[in-house]
């Protein structure tokens, strides 16, 4: 009697984004900036304050931001109120400013005993890595929101890119200041990164009268 041959079955595996909240990352209100660096200064943890004030002042990728060196943000001594990086995802690069408070962070993390000597800002507590991990950077911010009491899976690392520069765009309107400071090649990817609608569009145009 002929053998049946019956079709293979492959086992049905997990989908990655089975449980998890995907798409846009939230951007954090000025309240909840303010509640993580308050956290963040009764702590004394310099390293994260530091991390977390040049995470939103730079709007950089979390790629990027990890791999800031102490020569980007300190001359001479002092730190910079202007810095420009060359981004890893488009080559081209881009500019930010360090307002006082990041400025003040900043310089108190380079002066601390675990900076000695260190070139990258972030260093990483792994001998064999120079400087932090998106990865790790992504279950900081994840630590930092679920402290003051949102839920992680709403936000990540690309919270911290969209925090100053939502609040930019809520205040100006401003897309082509916005898509500047993002390093955005096309004001088309500053307007989907930003999640700007119609609405949002007319609210502006009708506080303009010529």
């Amino acid at each position: 009697m002929p053998r049946v041959q019956l079709p293979a079955i492959t086992p049905k595996q997990r989908a990655w984004n089975k449980g998890r909240i995907i798409g846009q990352k939230r951007p954090l209100r000025p309240k909840q900036v303010w509640a993580i660096r308050a956290r963040l200064e009764l702590a004394n943890n310099l390293r994260d304050l530091a991390l977390f004030n040049v995470a939103i002042d730079s709007k950089l990728r979390g790629c990027d931001l990890v791999c800031l060196k102490v020569s980007d943000l300190v001359n001479a001594g002092q730190v910079r109120e202007r810095v420009s990086v060359v981004q890893s995802k488009t080559k081209r690069p881009v500019q930010f400013e360090l307002t006082e408070n990041t400025r003040d962070s900043v310089a108190n993390w380079v002066k601390s005993p675990e900076m000695l000597r260190g070139s990258f800002m972030f260093p990483s507590r792994f001998h064999d890595h120079p400087h932090i991990s998106t990865r790790q950077y992504g279950r900081l911010v994840r630590d930092w929101v679920a402290a003051i009491g949102l839920e992680p899976c709403g936000y990540g690392t690309h919270s911290m890119r969209r925090t100053k520069a939502a609040e930019i765009y809520r205040k100006t309107g401003n897309l082509r200041a916005l898509q500047l400071l993002l390093g955005h090649t096309k004001i088309d990817s500053t307007v989907r990164y930003l999640g700007v609608e119609v609405e949002d569009a007319l609210s502006i145009a009708e506080k303009i009268d010529i």
